[in-house]
């Protein structure tokens, strides 16, 4: 305000009057309850009110002598700003200079939570629940435990293509995922991961490279098992859980057995 620093407050009343003694309101309960959280103020000094009292012009006074402003004991709107968490700044949309209209937007901000963002085919909506654990694979391959936060509702459609035409792809909505440990990501600020989503586990199961599965004449999927003195036999299989994170599928088959040697189709395997 005329090149003094607004001062942000945690509140989810919007800063909207000056502040004064005599007033009451929500906006002046989340004033009191900061200037006490602030240390500006004991609970004893200035109990849970709604009412600027000569107790909240004290406090104010503590809070503008800090800042190195005139004590007055009343706040002018526009000396404070009231959000309902910390925020961190991403964008300044204002220029130095330019005239600034009512509920002109001046910056852009987001939380300082941390959090993935992905977009779900709505085909897949159905198998993604609040809860399903996610592995998140940060740059430089590193990864980390997660949890889907929130499904979006409303589905948007495919980002254009490169030249402007429409996608042909399907719908998407959001998907939000939160880092189990939210240190562990690390200095990264923004940057392309990939969220592998498990919905479903299974145990003791026995598992193949997704790339072994081959197709029989008539269309049934199966694997090549190598047998005794190298004879190769094609053996169908039922498919069951696939962990695209790992390329590995769940196979099951009378004809199945541990440790038996499966192999990759011909382009597949090396020399």
């Amino acid at each position: 305000m005329n090149g003094t620093p607004a001062i942000l407050l945690y509140g989810t009343t919007p800063a909207w009057r000056a502040l004064s003694e005599g007033l009451s309101g929500p906006d002046v309960a989340e004033l009191n309850a900061d200037l006490v959280a602030l240390g500006y103020a004991t609970s004893s000094e200035l109990p849970p009110s709604d009412y600027y009292g000569s107790a909240t012009v004290q406090a104010v006074d503590a809070l503008e002598a800090h800042f190195g402003l005139v004590a007055t004991g009343s706040l002018a709107l526009g000396q404070v700003a009231f959000l309902p968490t910390a925020v961190r700044v991403t964008e300044v949309t204002a220029t130095l200079g330019d005239p600034a209209g009512n509920g002109s937007p001046i910056l852009q901000g987001t939380s300082t939570t941390r959090k993935v963002t992905a977009a779900l085919n709505t085909t897949q909506v159905s198998q993604v629940h609040v809860g399903d654990p996610v592995s998140i694979t940060l740059p430089g391959n590193r990864t980390i435990a997660g949890t889907i936060a929130s499904v979006g509702r409303v589905a948007s459609p495919p980002p254009a293509n490169g030249d402007g035409s429409p996608s042909s792809g399907p719908p998407t909505v959001e998907v939000t995922i939160t880092a189990t440990d939210p240190a562990a990501i690390g200095a990264v600020d923004q940057a392309s991961v990939t969220a592998a989503v498990t919905t479903a586990t299974v145990r003791s199961v026995l598992a193949v490279p997704v790339t072994a599965l081959v197709t029989t004449a008539d269309g049934q999927p199966a694997l090549r098992v190598e047998g005794d003195r190298g004879v190769t036999r094609l053996v169908p299989v039922s498919i069951g859980l696939s962990d695209d994170a790992d390329g590995l599928v769940q196979v099951s088959g009378p004809d199945l057995a541990v440790s038996q040697r499966i192999l990759l189709p011909p382009e597949q395997n090396t020399p």
